[in-house]
């Protein structure tokens, strides 16, 4: 039966592979489920509320993509477009966030009609080999600096105030030396949270070394243990491992989508579909290179399922109360499990579904945990870097430009945005234009004008 819907003997895979794989990409995304709802909430939402759409959205829009793409990637409310939908539309310009949903679903439906009429097709399609791989490769640094922040191994700061001309001058004129704060540096590595997750990144690094099936949940379920043991995961008195779901409080058909209209809301619609426009594509296209789903021409078989699936579970979230659902880098993970069929985001569905029932015991698991998979998943897809060809420059700085914007600006939309410019530049100023496909031409445009016209 399994193997008639997933054809998981063509993929060269098996049942127990593809369920270690769909639990793993489960075990680095459930952070979603305490992430969002704490996001979102800072909206004036109902965390239980926006918990229940999470979980369902996630477990709807999964198996969807499972049943009927056969695509190993899980879907749920994005990290980023929680946060524009939060604080720029609802907080910053005093949008309600029923309002907000329905710009969110007024998007979904956007892009269903971009599908449904080739156009997301075609963008895939007219994408640069080199650049299909520098997605691939940008992608997997920016799982990676997720990890390394999660972990605390790499500490970010959030704001940087740099020293005023005046003062400069004046510390320089005195003998006094220069000190410049950093944005980026290593972490307290004395931190006993830290010291875990250069635990579970080690233990996973051997496990994979030796090719032990299921290296990452075994990573993760032992140094969730282990963190147990050293006092760093609390279990609070009384715990129980199940409760049953609340669903008094929902958001479910609360979205205002004629008040998105009324307000003019365009700008923010747009937004939207642009940054999910260009993330899914980043998405779809990097886990499915790692799968091996890409065939000899570069292409990607059911590339438009795939896509609509995506769009409708934009306005499936909504519905149920919660921001942009889309495609997760995180099914990278999973993807390096061994997962290469829709099973994997079957599983992956199913056991958010059953969180709903499990809350607790998912709340236990520390990013100390997960981030070090993360990492791990980091390195495995930096294999995609050595088919660029790096002799041409037209084709290696575009592909520079799109592997290291995406964790250094933490957008893989920026990292896309800034290929698709460089790359039809490099071409045409050096004589080869046609190489360039024209639809490469128009999103160039396009990303200019919204570069020039639009802030988020």
């Amino acid at each position: 039966m399994l193997e008639k819907i997933f054809s998981l003997r063509e993929r060269k895979t098996d049942v127990s592979t593809e369920v270690v794989a769909g639990i793993t990409t489960f075990m680095t995304m459930a952070y979603i489920l305490f992430v969002n709802p704490s996001i979102l909430g800072s909206a004036g939402m109902d965390k239980n509320a926006v918990l229940l759409a999470t979980a369902l959205g996630a477990g709807i829009v999964s198996m969807m993509m499972g049943f009927f793409v056969n695509y190993p990637i899980a879907l749920a409310p994005g990290m980023g477009l929680n946060a524009f939908y939060a604080f720029t539309v609802v907080i910053g310009m005093g949008v309600s966030w029923q309002v907000a949903l329905g710009a969110v679903f007024l998007s979904g439906l956007i892009f269903i009609l971009l599908t449904v009429t080739q156009v997301r097709q075609l963008l895939v399609e007219g994408m640069p080999t080199s650049l299909k791989h520098a997605i691939t490769v940008g992608i997997g640094l920016f799982i990676t600096i997720i990890g390394l922040k999660l972990s605390g191994i790499m500490s970010i700061r959030l704001s940087l105030i740099p020293p005023t001309l005046e003062k400069i001058v004046a510390a320089h004129g005195n003998g006094t030396p220069l000190s410049f704060e950093t944005i980026i540096e290593m972490g307290k590595l004395a931190n006993k949270e830290v010291l875990l997750a250069v635990f579970g990144l080690l233990f996973i690094a051997v496990l994979m070394s030796r090719n032990i099936r299921g290296s990452m949940l075994i990573g993760i379920m032992t140094t969730t243990i282990l963190g147990i043991v050293m006092g760093i995961v609390k279990i609070p008195a009384g715990f129980s491992p199940v409760s049953m779901p609340d669903f008094s409080n929902n958001a479910f058909f609360a979205l205002d989508i004629a008040g998105a209209i009324n307000m003019g809301l365009m700008t923010i619609i747009f937004t939207f579909t642009f940054v999910e426009l260009f993330d899914t594509m980043g998405t779809l296209v990097g886990t499915a290179t790692k799968a091996g789903l890409m065939d000899k021409n570069g292409k990607f078989p059911r590339i438009g399922r795939a896509m609509l699936v995506d769009a409708f579970g934009v306005s499936i979230g909504s519905l149920l109360g919660t921001s942009t659902i889309t495609a997760y880098v995180e099914s990278a993970a999973g993807v390096s499990a061994g997962g290469r069929t829709g099973l994997t985001a079957v599983v992956c569905g199913l056991l958010f579904f059953l969180a709903l029932f499990f809350t607790p015991l998912a709340g236990l698991i520390p990013d100390a945990a997960t981030a070090p998979a993360l990492i791990i998943v980091g390195a495995l897809m930096m294999e995609g870097v050595r088919h660029i060809d790096f002799s041409d420059f037209t084709e290696s700085l575009p592909a520079f430009l799109t592997i290291v914007l995406m964790p250094f600006t933490y957008s893989i939309a920026n990292g896309i945005s800034a290929g698709l410019v460089v790359y039809p530049l490099l071409k045409l100023i050096t004589g080869r234009g046609r190489e360039v496909h024209w639809i490469i031409y128009v999103l160039a445009v396009l990303v200019v004008a919204r570069f020039i016209f639009l802030s988020e």
